[in-house]
């Protein structure tokens, strides 16, 4: 379920209060820092309303110009909660590792690499996989080659992304070789 928190806004959570039933998302209203930091941490879906910038956190909406048509305060709630749910979706967990497909990152403790669309294609499919993959299954799965096509296209693309890795993250395990093809463990 979706949430939203209003923010040292009494007038518009009595509102958005009211019309609770005809909306598709729960409304809340908190007055101090710690309440709302506590709802953060509760909250999975959680967009923060207010009518004054008072921090600088993802998913908060300041409404600068009052008075607002409520019809498009209500879309644009919506559409802020469409934008947050697609950027949750794009997100995956791998191991210590944090891909975002979006913007086509790798992430881990602050640090970052910018991936090709092919080697994030290589990433995840060895992650759904779970187990060693032959080259010419990759070949296959991510660049649509028939077999027996004679080509070093695999192995140089998982040297390359093994360099980023290693480089970037000092992880020289992030895909192993083994006999049976390559693994992310």
């Amino acid at each position: 379920m979706q949430n939203l928190v209003v923010y040292k806004f009494k007038s518009l959570y009595d509102i958005l209060k009211e019309i609770s039933p005809d909306l598709n998302f729960i409304i809340d209203s908190v007055n101090d820092e710690n309440s709302l930091n506590d709802k953060l941490k509760v909250f999975k879906n959680c967009l923060v309303l207010s009518n004054k910038e008072y921090f600088d956190i993802n998913n908060f909406i300041v409404l600068r110009d009052l008075p607002i048509n409520f019809f498009k305060l209500i879309e644009k709630i919506n559409a802020e909660f469409l934008k947050l749910q697609y950027s949750k979706q794009s997100k995956i967990k791998l191991n210590n590792y944090t891909i975002d497909l979006n913007s086509r990152e790798i992430s881990s403790k602050n640090k970052k690499v910018k991936l090709t669309e092919k080697e994030i294609d290589i990433i995840i499919y060895l992650s759904k996989v779970n187990k060693a993959v032959k080259i010419d299954k990759l070949q296959k799965k991510i660049w649509n080659y028939q077999n027996e096509i004679e080509t070093h296209t695999v192995e140089t693309h998982i040297y390359r992304l093994r360099k980023k890795i290693s480089d970037i993250f000092n992880d020289n395990k992030f895909i192993v070789s083994e006999k049976n093809g390559y693994q992310i463990k």
